[in-house]
C-alpha cells in the first residue's frame, strides 16, 4: 500500500510505503555515510593508583 507524498529531502513527488526520503535519496545517503571497517586496539583496564582493590574489606 503506497502513498503519494513529497520527498522531504529532494522535494520530488514520490509514491512510497512509508513517509521519509525517497529511494534515490536513501541510496545517496547510504553511499555518503558508508563507513569502512577498521581494527581498533583495546587497551587493558588498569585501575588508577589511588584505587585499592578490596578497600572496604581491608578497612579496620
Amino acid at each position: 500500500m503506497s502513498e503519494a507524498f513529497t520527498c522531504p529531502r529532494c522535494a520530488n513527488e514520490v509514491s512510497e510505503e512509508f513517509y521519509g526520503p525517497c529511494g534515490e535519496c536513501r541510496a545517496s545517503l547510504r553511499a555518503a555515510h558508508l563507513g569502512e571497517k577498521r581494527d581498533v586496539e583495546v587497551v587493558d583496564y588498569e585501575p588508577k593508583m589511588n584505587v585499592t582493590p578490596n578497600a572496604v574489606a581491608s578497612k579496620e
